[in-house]
């Protein structure tokens, strides 16, 4: 296109557009057509090389067409999954599932990107092309299990996003649907952390004070993420957007820290660790008064996990007091926390069977006796004494127990005390049932 005169530049580069909507098939026959494939892919390039080293190459006859060839290239019907019902996808251990057609695939999305980000581009003509049906498309491609593809997506949304302001709205509904669909209906979705990669980058630039459709999304949206069996995939993510929102507005913390105290897994220790460095980052950034409100239920929960006997769900937890923030927050509040977390500690210096958790419980015994050893002495003096007690209670139910056993003990019927009248002897004789505990009839004429 450099070659040609200046006036036919326009008219070429509609042609090339127009000559990429062609596809070919790279799956089935890939050794087909590959003379047209090669030139297809050197028209793509020439295309973006175009774009990126002139100025003024955008013009508006070029809108419709490029949409037109982006669309034709990327909007299909991805495959099934290779694995809907199976194990959860694991990135370091299981491969992913590769677009075959992605020679021409990864240029289209580069020139696309390219057109967006140049300084000749007018959203104002591109917004009767890029529309609400093309985002809505576009977002289906996120559930590609080529980790390419939706890398490609994630910028190319984040550059419409920034672009398009009469689109922010609807990006940000039609992204609440991906995720209430998985959340509720599948629990499987390919591009969930690319998603909330972009959502962490559009919270970064919300104005305050936050809107109430934003703190919904919040709790209605992020923290009911939690739930899903592969957390482990997005994780990251999903906690960046979550201590976003609390950097934004610090009255959030509250209902957040209850909502994942609630969301707080049971028997599955991997995910348990992801909550405790979650919870880090939030106390990270939390504010003094707002910890307060929190740290009753809180540290329940951490004295559980200091106490779990997965030795890497005890560790992580102990690892808080390596925080230098958080054990500022403790010492300013430690006539609340102590009690709580003392029991926990304690019992775990006699009964873990992990040396490395003895090591770190030492140490944050050591830290609350320099807080406060008086407090710390009253804690030890009042452990004691709930032992003690508890031992009682045991030895008394044994007891219990015990009588309990020998009054369930048949009870032989014995010979009548009481002083005997002719009239009573005489119903005893006459009386006609077989009684096996009175084997002997009473004598009469000693009555």
């Amino acid at each position: 296109m450099l070659d040609a005169p200046a006036a036919e530049r326009e008219q070429l580069f509609v042609q090339k557009l127009q000559q990429c909507c062609l596809l070919f098939d790279f799956a089935d026959e890939p050794l087909s057509d590959l003379k047209w494939k090669e030139v297809k892919r050197a028209a793509l390039l020439e295309m973006v090389e175009y774009v990126t080293s002139q100025r003024g190459v955008i013009t508006e006859p070029i809108y419709p067409e490029a949409v037109n060839m982006f669309a034709i290239n990327l909007f299909r019907t991805l495959p099934p999954s290779s694995n809907p019902n199976g194990a959860e996808f694991d990135p370091e251990e299981d491969e992913p599932t590769l677009e075959a057609a992605w020679p021409h695939l990864q240029l289209v999305y580069e020139l696309f990107l390219r057109l967006l980000e140049s300084p000749d581009f007018q959203p104002n003509i591109a917004k009767k092309y890029i529309d609400q049906k093309f985002v809505l498309q576009l977002l289906e491609l996120f559930d590609s299990e080529d980790p390419r593809e939706r890398d490609f997506l994630k910028t190319t949304l984040h550059r419409i996003y920034g672009k398009f302001l009469v689109l922010r709205a609807y990006i940000r509904k039609q992204i609440n649907n991906v995720f209430y669909r998985f959340i509720y209906e599948t629990e499987h979705h390919n591009g969930i952390a690319e998603l909330l990669e972009i959502l962490g980058s559009i919270i970064n630039g919300f104005a305050l004070p936050l809107k109430e459709e934003h703190k919904l999304f919040l709790l209605r949206v992020l923290l009911p993420l939690h739930k899903a069996k592969s957390l482990s995939v997005y994780h990251p993510q999903l906690a960046y957007c979550v201590v976003q929102f609390l950097e934004k507005d610090p009255s959030l913390t509250q209902p957040v820290v209850r909502a994942l105290l609630k969301y707080w897994p049971k028997t599955h220790s991997p995910k348990e660790v992801m909550f405790l460095n979650e919870m880090e980052e939030i106390l990270d950034v939390i504010e003094p008064a707002e910890f307060q409100k929190i740290m009753d239920p809180l540290f329940k929960q951490l004295a559980k996990c200091v106490s779990s006997p997965h030795f890497q769900v005890a560790e992580r937890a102990l690892y808080y007091w390596n925080n230098e923030y958080i054990m500022s927050l403790i010492s300013d509040n430690a006539t609340h926390i102590l009690p709580i977390m003392f029991p926990s500690l304690y019992r775990n210096t006699k009964s873990h069977w992990n040396k490395t958790i003895h090591g770190l419980v030492y140490n944050a015994l050591k830290l609350f006796m320099e807080m406060n050893q008086k407090l710390f002495d009253e804690c030890t003096q009042q452990y004691k004494q709930e032992k003690q007690k508890e031992r009682e209670r045991l030895q008394q139910r044994e007891e219990l127990r015990k009588q309990g056993y020998n009054a369930s003990k048949p009870l032989l019927r014995k010979k009548s005390e009481l002083p005997a009248d002719s009239t009573t002897v005489k119903a005893l004789i006459e009386h006609k049932r077989a009684d096996p505990y009175l084997s002997t009839p009473p004598d009469v004429n000693q009555c």
